[in-house]
């Protein structure tokens, strides 16, 4: 049976007067329980707060789609709290061994606050630790979900252009090999110094050239007329060698000094080799252009992350904002037309790199859900007085003001989950007060804009 001993035990009640301590216990329950049993079942209403007297405890639940488990010890105090809004149990108790728990009624909490005051000051004092580790966990997994969204979305955006250097390569092994027989061909006949010259010229003219790709029915009306030319010199079943010239933009102007400088089966391997010569110029150009991209994207997330850059620094706010779009480029071309209105203002005072980019990133995501994926997205930056205003606008159906006066709520969503960046708006406000700025919305169908103040460095004069 617990007793003013064992509680006096408890950081909660210790020094507490004995007559507080009696009345308590008076209004309790001590309840034995079984390994396995449950004291609080989520869902149930949150009608009671526990002391655990002895044994080991456990909280376990579903929250958001995730599985939380906490631990209570002895001498924990947990369950309902005074000035707690919580209605029902978010998760359940359950005993890990066997124990005891004294069980305190919630509608006596009036009474404790007035028999009680020094347990009912140490109490909020456990409901703000217990806030302050919920905001925690919040935070934590907001930031695992944006990580989550951001990684899936540069995955794509990395893939895309890996996987067409790889095809590339792959094509380029083919084109290789069709060089050297083509090449071994030619070595069969004896050129003349003018007729090896012709090919090389030509060649080199072609290669060197960077036309736009035609189009379809240009590259069919191009192809009928280059096999026209090789049916025309005896040169029949070409189709593929006349396709291959034509999807080059290769005219057959420039094909009929071969057959008017050598015989017919010299010209055939030479056309061969200038067809295999060009497809490779154009595979090294896929390649090189897809090694560009992965290393503009490797550079923008570095950037982005303020890798191996001290995390306090003034910031190109243009600079960061680019990056920011670049990482999140796998949404925007699906149908956004970004339009972008600079004032070149280039530093800001004392600023988190990676966590400003955090703020961009939230506003222009919710930007994008907002339209459907489809619209046009607006970023400006201009100077007001000493700070620089960033604003990211959309046309979307806007904002009710039902909503508008929740968003910068701690948890508050419109979003299912699973969808989105997982940064509120009440993370994105608090990056910006960190940064000594402001945020503002203002918003009407076809037109809402997020405004963010922040002050300048006394770099950017």
């Amino acid at each position: 049976m617990a007793d003013q001993s064992e509680l006096l035990q408890f950081p909660t009640f210790a020094d507490l007067p004995e007559d507080q301590i009696d009345w308590f216990l008076a209004q309790s329950q001590e309840i034995y329980v079984k390994a396995g049993d449950i004291y609080a079942r989520q869902g149930d209403p949150a009608d009671a707060m526990f002391v655990m007297l002895d044994g080991q405890f456990q909280w376990r639940g579903e929250l958001a789609g995730e599985t939380i488990v906490m631990a209570s010890k002895v001498g924990d105090v947990t369950g309902a709290l005074p000035y707690s809004r919580m209605k029902q149990f978010t998760v359940t108790g359950r005993a890990i061994t066997d124990g005891r728990v004294l069980r305190f009624p919630a509608s006596l909490f009036p009474e404790l606050i007035q028999h009680m005051p020094e347990l009912a000051k140490r109490l909020v004092g456990l409901m703000s630790d217990r806030i302050r580790e919920a905001t925690r966990f919040e935070q934590q997994r907001d930031r695992l979900a944006a990580l989550g969204k951001l990684s899936a979305g540069l995955a794509h955006e990395l893939n895309n252009p890996a996987s067409a250097a790889k095809r590339a390569t792959s094509q380029l092994r083919d084109m290789l090999k069709r060089i050297k027989d083509a090449s071994h061909e030619l070595g069969r006949h004896e050129l003349t110094a003018a007729q090896k010259a012709e090919i090389e010229n030509l060649e080199a003219s072609i290669t060197g050239s960077n036309q736009p790709p035609l189009d379809a029915l240009a590259a069919s009306d191009l192809e009928e007329r280059i096999d026209s030319l090789l049916r025309g010199h005896g040169q029949n079943g070409l189709w593929q060698l006349s396709a291959d010239l034509a999807r080059h933009g290769i005219k057959p102007e420039a094909l009929e000094s071969l057959f008017a400088k050598m015989d017919a089966d010299t010209a055939r391997a030479a056309l061969v080799r200038l067809a295999a010569s060009v497809e490779v110029a154009t595979l090294l150009n896929e390649i090189e252009s897809s090694a560009s991209r992965i290393s503009d994207l490797v550079l923008a997330i570095k950037e982005y992350t303020f890798m191996d850059q001290a995390p306090v620094q003034n910031v190109d706010v243009i600079k960061s904002l680019e990056n920011t779009l670049t990482i999140l480029n796998h949404k925007l071309k699906r149908g956004v037309v970004v339009k972008r209105d600079y004032q070149r203002v280039p530093l800001l005072v004392n600023s988190f790199g990676s966590e400003l980019n955090q703020v961009w990133t939230n506003l222009i995501d919710n930007a994008i859900d907002a339209m459907g994926g489809k619209g046009e997205l607006r970023v400006r930056t201009y100077r007001d007085d000493s700070c620089v205003v960033v604003e990211i606008g959309d046309n979307g159906p806007g904002i009710s003001p039902q909503i508008r006066a929740h968003i910068f709520e701690p948890f508050f969503t419109t979003k299912a989950v699973g969808q989105g960046t997982g940064l509120g708006l009440d993370t994105v406000q608090r990056i910006v007060k960190k940064h000594r700025g402001s945020i503002q919305v203002n918003s009407e169908p076809g037109d809402t804009r997020f405004q963010v103040w922040l002050p300048l460095s006394e770099a950017a004069g």
